[in-house]
């Protein structure tokens, strides 16, 4: 299991995206973004799956 990435946090992925917080709220509560998971109270992202996202969205 230590090959496994750790999922990242709202401020991984703004960090990553370079944009604020509060648009990956946005974009959850729009639907759009890249894929998001609720786990207990915190939203989690794979960061295979972001930057998945980010390649089909420069394509």
């Amino acid at each position: 299991m230590d090959n496994i990435d750790p999922l990242w946090s709202v401020e991984d992925v703004a960090d990553y995206l370079r944009v604020p917080v509060k648009t990956l709220y946005q974009w959850k509560w729009l639907g759009e973004g890249p894929p998001v998971r609720k786990i207990g109270r915190h939203l989690r992202y794979d960061p295979t799956k972001v930057r998945a996202w980010v390649a089909e969205e420069a394509a």
